[in-house]
């Protein structure tokens, strides 16, 4: 039985209606379907309005990630496993899918290391060390857990944040911000998925950000270098957990539109950037 998980960005722009009512069907039709999702536009709409506005970090490689202290991570936890995941599960319930909500730390889903110390580049070119943030990266995914309620008829929708080792007590676990690209790929990796689909607001990997028509179809006819390349901002996040999901046996990793006429559809026909084990990992 084929084995999907799809991941549906939360930036602007996204009609969530259409997509999860097309995820529906596939549920419906028998695929074994995983929805992880994210909800980055709507934290920082809140997060103004909550007088904490968001402010977002550089690495020197050009990697960017959301500044998480306490008080932005409680936010966060609102949107995303609030609001946003209730939302979905919701509308997959009214579309007959039996739907249930998860989070990262909920059973300990996804666990990862909380980053000790983060290198960020300000606007004027200064690298600074930043030791108190509450993010991370997911480093296992409870695929017994999944596979459970997957058997048992129930549609996972996943969310962030996932679980960590206080580094400052070892003894205590702690909620991390993680990317939910990256996850998602963790997790395709852990239940051996046929396919990981990364769908957000952007069509794929442009050679140009600028210009739609140089979307870059394929690693096998570019070349994964010219890819790595082509990605900047938070689309290095996406080229990253494509190549994760590759590595951890995932047979085909496509990014794509979230947007337009069946977008999911669409994706598993090739629309978008699609990544696959023969092109060049190095």
């Amino acid at each position: 039985m084929t084995t999907i998980v799809i991941k549906i960005g939360g930036g602007e722009g996204i009609e969530l209606g259409p997509i999860l009512d097309e995820f529906s069907e596939l549920v419906k039709s028998g695929v074994r379907a995983v929805l992880v999702h994210g909800g980055s536009h709507e934290t920082n709409l809140v997060s103004e309005q909550l007088g904490h506005p968001p402010t977002f970090i550089k690495s020197p490689s050009g990697h960017e990630s959301r500044r998480t202290d306490r008080t932005t991570l409680e936010i966060f936890e609102m949107v995303y496993c609030g609001k946003t995941n209730k939302g979905i599960v919701e509308h997959l319930q009214t579309r007959g899918v039996n739907a249930l909500g998860l989070s990262g730390i909920d059973g300990g889903l996804w666990k990862g290391k909380r980053k000790g110390a983060i290198r960020a580049v300000d606007d004027e070119g200064r690298t600074t060390i930043i030791r108190d943030d509450l993010s991370g990266k997911v480093e296992s995914c409870d695929a017994a857990l999944i596979n459970l309620l997957l058997d048992s008829g129930r549609t996972p929708v996943l969310t962030p944040p996932a679980l960590a080792v206080d580094g400052d007590d070892p003894g205590k676990s702690v909620a991390i911000n993680v990317d939910a690209d990256r996850a998602a790929a963790i997790t395709a990796a852990a239940l051996g998925a046929d396919e990981l689909l990364l769908l957000s607001n952007v069509p794929g990997v442009l050679a140009d950000p600028s210009d739609r028509s140089t979307l870059i179809a394929s690693t096998a006819e570019a070349g994964i270098d010219a890819v790595r390349e082509a990605a900047g901002g938070r689309m290095k996040n996406k080229v990253l957990a494509a190549e994760e999901a590759l590595n951890g046996g995932v047979k085909r990793s496509v990014i794509g539109s979230a947007n337009g006429e069946n977008p999911i559809a669409a994706a598993r026909a090739g629309a978008g950037t699609v990544f696959e084990p023969t092109a060049n990992p190095a």
